[in-house]
């Protein structure tokens, strides 16, 4: 996906890039496969708002993604390469030889008319876009698109640019390095998608104005500083201030930076064999 930077004319463009959409070959959507997204507001069911900064942008429409691959052993042919509004990641529409139409989120190399198939059982070829069994595939491969329970779809390793590397195979568990370094073990008999995900350069664009935030449906965020103390903990003072207290607070008080909010007794902490590593 190339992007282009814009020279700077005027505030807006100083220093901002945007995706170019040459990788794209359609516009429009597959009609079957998109539904209604309701905005909220970031608010719950008695109106209250329980997620602050989330309010207008434009209107999407959600497409409905095959995470399962359970289309087994047909083979699909890429029908269209296409953008999609909830994700970085580029999703491909795959047209199978029994007529049926799904989207699946797009490796890097994939492109239209290729072919792919996803199989559980028969050994296929190692191929960006096939979907096999953790067992099945090559260790050292490029995976993404990982299930954590067998049957229940892809849940990690799924935003663009993304890929997992497998480790090593052990018993009934396979050893994966997740992009965050974090290697976690997985049932061997969970499914995952040879490859990276699509649109790696996504991470680059700079979006140069507050308008192209409000646009994603991002309202502004206010520092908790320049309130006043009966809004925010960091609030009051003369003039510039530093916030006072011991630790930073969040509105409501609670520990805002440094903190770990994982659980201690979480269920997964079995499958984890070492932690992500610190940035420096």
């Amino acid at each position: 996906m190339p992007v282009k930077e814009y020279k700077s004319t005027r505030g807006g463009r100083r220093n901002s890039s945007v995706d170019t959409f040459e990788d794209i070959s359609v516009a429009k959507p597959y009609k079957k496969l998109i539904t209604i997204k309701k905005k909220t507001g970031g608010r719950n069911v008695y109106g209250r708002i329980t997620v602050r900064h989330i309010g207008g942008g434009a209107k999407q429409f959600i497409r409905i993604i095959d995470f399962k691959r359970d289309k087994y052993d047909i083979l699909g042919t890429v029908a269209t390469i296409e953008y999609d509004p909830n994700r970085n990641a580029r999703i491909a529409l795959i047209s199978y030889a029994d007529g049926e139409k799904r989207y699946i989120i797009a490796p890097t190399e994939l492109k239209v008319g290729d072919k792919i198939i996803s199989s559980r059982a028969n050994k296929i070829e190692i191929k960006p876009g096939n979907a096999m069994l953790l067992k099945d595939i090559p260790v050292g491969s490029m995976i993404y698109n990982i299930e954590l329970t067998p049957g229940r779809g892809g849940q990690i390793v799924r935003s663009a640019g993304c890929s997992a590397q497998l480790m090593a195979l052990e018993g009934d568990y396979a050893l994966i390095k997740l992009p965050s370094t974090e290697i976690r073990k997985v049932l061997q008999n969970c499914m995952a998608t040879i490859g990276s995900v699509s649109n790696p350069e996504s991470m680059t664009i700079v979006l140069g104005k507050a308008g192209r935030k409000r646009h994603m449906g991002v309202k502004p965020t206010v520092r908790g500083k320049v309130m006043n103390p009966v809004d925010h903990p960091h609030g009051g003072g003369e003039g510039k201030q530093p916030i006072g207290l011991k630790y930073p607070k969040t509105p409501w008080g609670k520990h805002a930076l440094g903190v770990k909010t994982r659980s201690p007794k979480k269920y997964s902490d079995s499958f984890i064999v070492s932690r992500r590593k610190k940035k420096v």
